[in-house]
């Protein structure tokens, strides 16, 4: 009433827009823990033990010659960095803001905006989790070398794009049956541990097995960034298209779905008897 009326452009509502995720994605990040550092050494190390347990598992089945010819503790790190992405990120979209929450009160934010900080936010803190450790392994133990690091890390954001679609998917169906959805969800990410192919490559597979996991778009991101990050492998049955084409389809399904359910959100849902 008492605020003059101004006129804003497409470019000022973009950056009004852009401000208003980087402002949601940094309170993402500082939601989950106080401290920052604390925060990223939780997930290094959550990381470092995924790392060290599948290590000390091949090493007792004896599957070390199943692996690419290099380091074998970089064939580890390849797998174990895209499924964290893939699924930290699916929990992350899945937890975020929806339509019913208090944060949607204020004018400015939209569940959209909620959405992609969540996204971005397990984004950051993954890539940041995932240099530090690469170097750290580079410069404590052993130098590495990446054949094709732009490519490698085009498919870290290939597994971050898939674990967005399907948590807006999981996040669309929520508000609907949560208990349900939740226990997908949970299930999902549980059978990822071995259905990504993480402990395995796809050129290794007999045929009766690569079907099994060649549905799942995780599958290809890993084997594929596989083939960027060793010289000496090329993956045969993968490629980054199947996961790019799915992981829109996904969201676009995922997208229509949280519209949806938006129109018929209500406060009541989330009462308890």
């Amino acid at each position: 009433m008492f605020r003059p009326e101004t006129k804003s452009t497409k470019l000022g509502t973009t950056f009004s827009l852009l401000e208003l995720i980087y402002h949601a994605t940094v309170r993402n990040l500082r939601k989950n823990h106080g401290n920052a550092l604390i925060g990223l050494l939780l997930n290094m190390f959550q990381t470092m033990l995924l790392v060290i347990s599948f290590y000390i598992m091949f090493s007792v089945l004896g599957m070390r010659s199943s692996s690419v010819r290099g380091d074998f503790l970089l064939y580890i790190m390849t797998g174990i960095f895209l499924y964290m992405t893939h699924t930290k990120t699916l929990g992350a979209v899945f937890g975020s803001e929806g339509p019913t929450s208090a944060m949607m009160k204020h004018a400015p934010m939209t569940t959209a905006i909620s959405i992609a900080s969540a996204a971005l936010s397990a984004l950051y803190i993954q890539v940041l989790s995932m240099v530090t450790v690469l170097y750290v392994y580079h410069a404590a133990f052993k130098p590495i070398e990446i054949y094709d690091w732009v490519g490698a890390f085009a498919m870290v954001l290939l597994a971050w794009f898939t674990g967005l679609a399907v948590g807006v998917v999981l996040l669309a169906a929520k508000p609907w049956a949560p208990e349900v959805v939740s226990v997908i969800q949970q299930v999902y990410t549980r059978a990822n541990m071995i259905a990504s192919g993480k402990m395995f490559l796809a050129n290794n597979l007999p045929h009766k097995m690569l079907i099994l996991f060649n549905w799942n778009p995780l599958f290809h991101t890993i084997d594929q960034a596989r083939g960027y990050t060793f010289i000496n492998y090329n993956p045969h049955f993968s490629n980054w298209e199947y996961p790019l084409y799915v992981g829109l389809a996904i969201l676009m399904i995922g997208l229509l779905g949280e519209f949806y359910t938006r129109q018929y959100a209500s406060l009541s849902w989330g009462a308890r008897r």
